[in-house]
């Protein structure tokens, strides 16, 4: 199964499929309660992907929550092991719903998609929104894992990044990278070692993911003879990141590992710190 659906795909199996709504923000429910694809459930990203750190320098600012807690969402939400699951956003999957894809696929369900475009290919097609919540449909906690597979800790990335059969890449805008400024975290910068390749180059100017041939071109150029296995993605606090991982996915290059705790996590623990090239 491709991690990418495309909208008519997506509305050819409208009933058959839990549809996700995982937005960001303070606002996110009232954005979903202002129109949101039928059937879809209201997703919060901060609530429901992510837990609030105690402190970011031990995890980062978006911490995966408990596995037996993500568990207990995904029964409420109604997802099974033979659930096919479709999310989406309204950030081009930059935010809720790449992370729930990675999510998702980290304790191993296959059968997860998300939709190309986000709400805005909907909208750009005509598709008539709902603004009525879904009235979801609970099962019994979903059967995990001990834990998140393809994830990866700090001192495993500072080993990544000092090692020239592995990589780094680092997926943030490419000002906050060279540390000209850094508008979230404490520090700007990046960590030494690590390639920038913005997430936002996954996509065309109509906010969809590039082909995956053309993904493909991109990012092993990128790589070189790095195996994928030894390839770490971070971003800033382990959200954007997932859009790179989708985007490798789709591509047909899998085994790359995520570093959760991201730059939020590093430049707060009196790690090495680069800016410029």
């Amino acid at each position: 199964m491709s991690p990418i659906i495309e909208l008519d795909e997506l509305l050819s199996i409208a009933g058959k499929i839990i549809l996700i709504d995982a937005r960001a923000g303070a606002d996110a429910y009232q954005r979903y309660l202002n129109g949101h694809l039928e059937g879809a459930q209201f997703a919060d990203l901060d609530r429901d992907l992510a837990i609030k750190p105690e402190d970011p320098a031990y995890g980062g600012r978006h911490p995966l929550p408990a596995i037996t807690d993500f568990s207990k969402t995904l029964g409420q939400w109604g997802i099974t092991p033979a659930s096919h699951v479709v999310v989406y956003d309204d950030k081009a999957a930059a935010f809720g719903g790449a992370r729930l894809w990675w999510m998702l696929r980290a304790i191993g369900h296959d059968k997860v998609q998300v939709l190309n475009g986000g709400l805005k290919a909907a909208v750009d097609a005509g598709v008539k929104l709902s603004t009525e919540p879904y009235a979801v449909k609970t099962v019994a906690d979903y059967p995990v894992p001990a834990g998140y597979d393809g994830t990866v800790d700090i001192k495993q990335v500072e080993e990544a990044a000092a090692t020239a059969d592995k990589m780094v890449i680092d997926v943030r805008e490419a000002y906050r990278y060279f540390g000209e400024s850094e508008p979230i975290d404490l520090v700007a910068g990046h960590i030494p070692g690590a390639v920038n390749m913005p997430y936002v180059l996954n996509l065309d100017t109509f906010g969809k993911y590039l082909s995956p041939g053309e993904l493909k071109n991109s990012y092993e150029k990128l790589l070189g003879s790095v195996d994928p296995e030894n390839v770490v993605v971070h971003c800033g606090s382990g959200v954007t990141a997932c859009h790179t991982l989708l985007g490798m996915e789709y591509a047909g290059i899998t085994g790359p590992k995520m570093y959760v705790g991201s730059w939020s996590e590093w430049s707060r623990r009196d790690m090495p710190i680069a800016k410029g090239e």
